[in-house]
């Protein structure tokens, strides 16, 4: 429990202080307008109360993230622990804040966008590509997880599919309306009740007293059943993804970039929803290991349900928190990958218009954009689950190595600290180099199957070039940027 609680600690912590520092190297400005109030629309800018902006980031980065990678990544020991706290302080979280504050200084503009202006315009196709192909697998994932759910818990003539037609339905609803009418005003009563679960779970934990069994004091040598085969670097990293640092949450801070009132909320908005989401990995993580016994009988009770991580979810919540637990577990495991998904579809939609200058006052050219994203996920749940999500781990951790680098550049333009983002840089793009080289043949992400080793090595000299490519700019270039100012 006390390494728990100085975890915890730390999390909290690192917001204020840390937090604190990546806000004053940014220069946020109280005085200076936002596009929700310079470029309101009454659709995609919408100014909202920063309470209501602040669940919103939060339920659109976290779903069902942070609990299902933190059970899965908990396995590989306590180095999990450290990974979570670590990596959402100085990773994640400042990932999180430049995203979602760069975007705010250019006037909520899509991350490709960003990405394009700090990196170039060959990058930018690209980073463009790559963010639409993830995307639209996170709108086809989190339709046919939460379909499938449903189906088996409701008459058998509401089958998956029917569910699935709902829920695309709703996903076309939500992406069309104004940002404040149907996410606005459902989205921060849904975010409460994921914090309120995981507040609810930690409770238990300290005050029924309840022995988590971190194992910090045998050392942090690798617990996975996977042994040899699944090494904590790159393995686990990858596996804890939302509860550290992930991609995806680029995306989505651009959509609430467009209704933030004060760029002083940004740090609470941004770097805040990303530390919540830290907290919520980390009760999970522990909680797992609490309510199982152990990292070696937590492997077993996987192995034994499926590697369903939603069924040991639900156990927990029922046996700690009784029916209403169970209550808040089906809704989390429901709403919150729904929540996720067309949140997705909402940002892929902004991403289209921004690339192709299509203005999105006007419903019909909502519409025209919107009605491809569907088809084309609606195609993509035809293919096999397992394929998709194989490769969704490691996109989505790769879209933040192409984050951060732009971050740094941003940040070297305007002589700013960019070893803040840098770093973190130089660490992602290590990790998803030598994950996508190691992944054995045939597992859950089939990479090109090298031995660790060599994987590694490739891995440091993806990340030397990038890193050489980079100083090797900065000494070239006189520094200097409008977006400065």
């Amino acid at each position: 429990m006390i390494s728990f609680l100085i975890a915890l600690v730390a999390l909290v912590g690192g917001y204020f202080l840390y937090g604190g520092l990546v806000e004053r190297v940014f220069k946020t400005d109280s005085s200076r307008p936002t596009p929700a109030t310079t470029m309101a629309d009454g659709i995609d800018y919408v100014a909202m109360p920063t309470w209501k902006v602040y669940l919103i980031q939060f339920l659109n980065i976290a779903g069902v993230g942070p609990i299902f990678g933190a059970i899965m990544g908990v396995m590989y020991g306590p180095a999990a622990f450290l990974w979570i706290v670590l990596g959402t302080i100085f990773a994640g979280a400042v990932h999180d804040f430049m995203s979602g504050m760069i975007s705010l200084r250019l006037g909520g503009k899509s991350l490709p966008e960003i990405v394009g202006s700090e990196l170039g315009k060959k990058i930018k196709v690209v980073m463009s590509v790559f963010t639409c192909i993830l995307l639209v697998m996170v709108i086809a994932v989190f339709v046919r997880t939460p379909a499938n759910l449903l189906g088996s818990l409701t008459p058998e003539h509401l089958d998956g599919t029917f569910w699935a037609i709902c829920i695309f339905l709703y996903y076309i609803l939500a992406t069309l309306l104004p940002v404040d009418k149907l996410i606005g005003n459902l989205y921060p009563l849904f975010g409460f009740a994921l914090l309120f679960m995981a507040v609810g779970i930690m409770g238990y934990m300290i005050f029924n007293g309840v022995a988590i069994p971190d194992g910090f004091s045998e050392g942090l040598f690798n617990r996975h059943p996977g042994g040899e085969a699944a090494p904590i670097f790159p393995m686990m990293c990858i596996s804890i993804a939302c509860g550290a640092i992930s991609g995806f949450h680029a995306t989505q801070s651009p959509m609430m970039a467009r209704c933030l009132k004060n760029e002083k909320h940004g740090r609470m908005v941004f770097y805040g929803a990303m530390v919540s989401e830290g907290i919520v990995a980390l009760i999970w993580a522990a909680a797992a290991i609490a309510f199982t016994g152990g990292y070696g009988k937590l492997a077993d009770y996987m192995a034994s349900h499926g590697q369903d991580a939603g069924i040991l979810v639900h156990e927990v919540c029922v046996k700690w928190l009784g029916t209403f637990g169970g209550i808040l577990a089906i809704l989390g495991v429901i709403a919150a990958p729904i929540t996720t998904g067309d949140t997705a579809m909402r940002s892929l939609r902004l991403i289209i218009a921004d690339a192709l200058g299509i203005g999105q006052k006007k419903f019909l050219k909502r519409l025209l954009v919107t009605l491809p994203i569907v088809v084309l996920s609606y195609l993509l749940l035809k293919v096999n689950f397992d394929i998709l999500w194989r490769y969704f781990a490691w996109c989505n951790q790769t879209l933040s190595i192409f984050t951060l680098w732009a971050c740094s550049v941003y940040l070297a333009r305007s002589k700013k600290a960019y070893l803040i983002t840098m770093i973190p840089a130089m660490f992602m793009t290590a990790l998803c180099v030598t994950f996508i080289c190691y992944a054995p043949l045939g597992s859950y992400v089939e990479g090109f199957g090298l031995p660790l080793g060599y994987s590694e090595a490739v891995g440091l000299i993806a990340m030397s070039v990038c890193t050489f490519l980079f100083i090797r700019w900065r000494r070239s270039v006189e520094i200097t940027s409008p977006l400065a100012a």
